[in-house]
């Protein structure tokens, strides 16, 4: 119960700001002496640190407690299908250090080397007491990260080699912390959920836009995963494509397919995966996979939304500013375009984290397992009483 109720604080004080130990008290329904023992706890172990005392008011001046940015750190890992991004994220949600390594394809040893001379330069950014408060190793990948090997242009043989790989084990037998996985873009719509734009909605849609398209869910304030982990697997989701064909979304919302055209026109396409770089060599290329892609994306955020009331569909990815704000707006026109009557079409929006959010996704899963509640556990939490489980 008591760590239970220490998960509770640090979720409301990440979600709420700083807040004294009054405010705790009636949002939770704990007493003020339970409080006052939670604080000193997360105090002691350096999670939470105390503000400048609040005064003006009858009584003793209230002290608000906020997240201590040094309580712990996390590695976050993304491993794409043309890229691996990594990130180290603080306690209160800050990047400290990102890179990005490009390649073709990716190969489970070279990935395991490239991961751990990252957590290495990760912990001599931090110093070595800093380091010792890593909490842990979050990857974020697709799933059957062997398929498409064609589209990718790899090697079918050096991508079979992940049929067999298991990346989180080869990591957790080379490093000291606990390492965790998941599928990418339910990673990403994850990192939306702690860090980002989801903070302030119950249930949304999420498409992040990638070498493939992908997806992920949030319902009731909490990140549905699914059965198996791929809920929201929308890059699944059959649409029509330009010519009516029924086609999955995967294969017209996807930066593998601009790719493809920029190469059959004798472009250079190497920026595509850069989403710092200049994109308007792309033209007149770009804005035909744009409209193509949003048409689709419109399919699928119409369908999703006849079965599931979401209140918004965030749109992200690893593209540039501009690029995204086009795409998103393409898609509203199109999604305007579709007859939903009965239905309440939701708001798109960008997403806030861009094209690091799968690696943030990643840093997000150590934090989601050891320091928070499901947000959906909060929804309660106004000042009714919440003491935990059991």
């Amino acid at each position: 119960m008591r760590a239970y109720n220490e998960r509770l604080v640090l979720s409301l004080v990440r979600r709420h700001g700083a807040l004294a130990k009054t405010e705790i008290a009636r949002m939770t329904g704990l007493s003020a002496q339970t409080v006052s023992v939670i604080m000193r706890h997360l105090e002691a172990d350096r999670l939470l640190r105390r503000g400048e005392p609040q005064r003006g008011r009858v009584g003793q001046p209230s002290v608000p407690l906020s997240l201590d940015p040094e309580g712990a750190f996390f590695v976050g890992a993304k491993v794409g299908r043309r890229s691996l991004e990594l990130a180290l994220v603080d306690f209160a949600g800050v990047v400290r250090w990102q890179a990005r390594r490009g390649y073709r394809y990716p190969t489970p040893r070279e990935t395991v080397r490239a991961i751990v001379e990252a957590v290495a330069e990760a912990e001599a950014l931090l110093g070595p007491a800093a380091a010792a408060r890593i909490a842990g190793i979050g990857l974020a990948a697709p799933f059957a990260l062997w398929s498409w090997a064609e589209e990718m242009g790899a090697p079918e043989a050096e991508m079979a080699a992940w049929r067999d790989a298991d990346l989180r084990a080869d990591l957790a037998a080379r490093l000291p912390y606990p390492v965790y996985f998941q599928n990418d873009a339910t990673a990403a719509c994850g990192a939306e959920l702690a860090f980002g734009a989801g903070a302030e909605l119950n249930d949304f849609l999420y498409l992040h836009v990638g070498a493939f398209i992908g997806g992920g869910l949030v319902l009731n304030g909490g990140l549905f995963a699914g059965r198996t982990g791929n809920a929201a697997a929308i890059g699944s989701m059959p649409v029509q494509d330009g010519g009516g064909r029924m086609v999955q979304l995967i294969e017209i919302a996807s930066l593998v397919v601009l790719e493809r055209r920029l190469r059959a026109a004798g472009v250079a396409s190497d920026a595509a995966f850069d989403p710092s770089g200049d994109w308007t060599a792309f033209e007149p290329h770009l804005g035909r996979w744009i409209d193509e892609a949003a048409h689709g994306m419109a399919q699928a955020i119409a369908a999703a939304s006849t079965v599931i009331d979401i209140e918004a569909a965030l749109i992200d990815g690893a593209l540039p500013p501009a690029v995204l704000a086009r795409l998103i707006a393409a898609t509203e026109a199109a999604l305007a375009g579709i007859d939903l009557s009965g239905v309440e079409p939701p708001s798109l929006r960008a997403g806030a984290l861009g094209p690091i959010a799968r690696a943030l996704g990643g840093a997000s899963l150590p934090l989601f397992d050891r320091y928070l509640v499901e947000r959906h556990a909060l929804s309660g939490v106004s000042g009714r009483p919440q003491v935990g489980p059991g």
